[in-house]
Parts: structure tokens; sequence; C-alpha cells
């Protein structure tokens, strides 16, 4: 049994502990977070603590925490025996530079804590200092999800840079979809089955093949009448940055 202490309660904590909460290898003993708020959920089941210096002894202590207090906190566990991890897609490695078993286990997903997930799909990207410990965070990532893999610290950055666009700026675009359709007395889920179909063709294919619309089709009285429409000063410039980028990409000026 890997006996682990979960630092933090947001929505990734949240999704670790009920995931791991399913495992018959992996004990979560402790879950820590540096005030009471949020830790209800898991104090009827799991032993809790606001206090770093009540954290148990455990085989793993993984920081689900704001990236700009993990090097903080992981200092703190620098004397811990057990092997110090966080789940960061943006911090690096060398960030736990202060402890002697470091590594990271970054499930790359949005999470929400409403949302049930699937987690046995959910990508975990991991690194460590030596070779021991990267065995043992792919047992913990096997526990979750039958997709582990190899992450560099360099690697991960651009990863998650990545992510940010295609999750981050898309949900973002999603929102300003669904204002207009609000605005004009229109249902958002009209526009549903073309976001499910835009994603599974990515699925199959490169997104470079499959652009569709008005700016590869160099379609310029139907963006000028888009702009047009847009009240927003934030959303013209949006529409008109995308357009620009999209024919750019493709080799077209606007």
């Amino acid at each position: 049994m890997i006996n682990l202490v979960l630092l933090g309660s947001g929505n990734v904590a949240t999704h670790l502990y009920r995931a791991f909460s399913a495992s018959e290898k992996v004990q979560v003993v402790q879950v820590y977070n540096h005030s009471e708020n949020g830790l209800a959920e898991f104090e009827k089941e799991t032993p809790v603590t606001t206090s770093l210096d009540e954290i148990f002894k455990a085989d793993v202590y993984l920081l689900a925490l704001k990236d700009d207090v993990i090097p903080q906190i992981s200092r703190a566990l620098k004397d811990r025996e057990g092997l110090i991890a966080h789940t960061s897609g943006a911090v690096s490695l060398a960030a736990l530079d202060a402890c002697t078993r470091a590594g990271v286990f970054y499930p790359l997903q949005t999470f929400s804590k409403q949302k049930e997930l699937n987690y046995c799909e959910i990508p975990f990207c991991l690194e460590a200092k030596d070779q021991k410990d990267l065995d043992l965070l792919k047992i913990l990532a096997g526990e979750i999800s039958g997709k582990a893999y190899e992450i560099s610290s360099a690697q991960r950055k651009k990863l998650h840079l990545s992510a940010v666009f295609v999750c981050n700026f898309a949900n973002h675009l999603y929102t300003i979809g669904e204002n207009i359709c609000r605005e004009n007395e229109m249902p958002f889920e009209i526009l549903q089955p073309l976001i499910q179909e835009t994603a599974n063709k990515v699925k199959t294919s490169s997104p470079s093949e499959v652009q569709t619309g008005p700016a590869i089709r160099h379609d310029g009285s139907t963006i000028e009448a888009h702009l047009e429409l847009l009240n927003d000063p934030d959303q013209k410039e949006i529409y008109q940055t995308l357009t620009h980028a999209i024919q750019n990409f493709y080799g077209k000026k606007l």
C-alpha cells in the first residue's frame, strides 16, 4: 500500500482524491490545506490539517497547489523521507530542488469539482530526479489511468502552453458564442453539435487540415458583416486577430 498525503483542496486535489479513493494500492492518509476552507469534503473520511507541522509520514506528498506556493511548501517538507511531487503543468522540477526526492505528477485535463470525469482517459505527465521515484509515479498514475508519459520540464512547459490554447482560450470563445446567443434570444445548445464535430475531427485529422470558415475562404464581405455586428471592442479585436492569424497561417493576407 502506498500512503499518500494530498496537499491542496482545489479542483485538481479534489479529483485526485476521488480517483485514489477507488484504488486498492493507494491510500490518502491525510489532506492538507492552508485554511479550513475546502476541507469539508475530505474530513468525513480522511484526517485533515491546516498545519504543515502536523503532516503525517507518507510515501508520497502530492502538492496540488497554486504554482507560486509550490517552492515554499516543498521547502517546508524537504526533510521528509517520502517523495515530494507537484501537479503543475507550468512549474519545473527544479522548483523542488530543496527536496532530496522530487517529482512531477501532472494530469493533463481541465478540472471542475462539480464535473465528473473518466479518470482512465486522463494522460499523466511524469518526471522525477531518479528512476526509482519515476517508477513510483508510474504506479500512482497506473492506479488512475492507463496513459502515462515521461515528459521533461522543458517539454511540459510547452505542453502546458498548448493546453492553454486548445482548452482555456477555446473555452473563452465558447463563452463569447454563448453570450451572443443569449443576447439574441437563441439557445446555446444549437451550437453544441458544431462544437462536438469540431472536436471529433481533430481526433483523426490534423487541425490544420480541417480548418473551415470565412477567414480561410477569404470571404471579405462576411468578415466585414461580422465585424459590424460586434459592439464589444474586445470581441471585435479577437475576431480580427484570429482572422489575421488563420489567413497568415494559410498564406493569405486580409
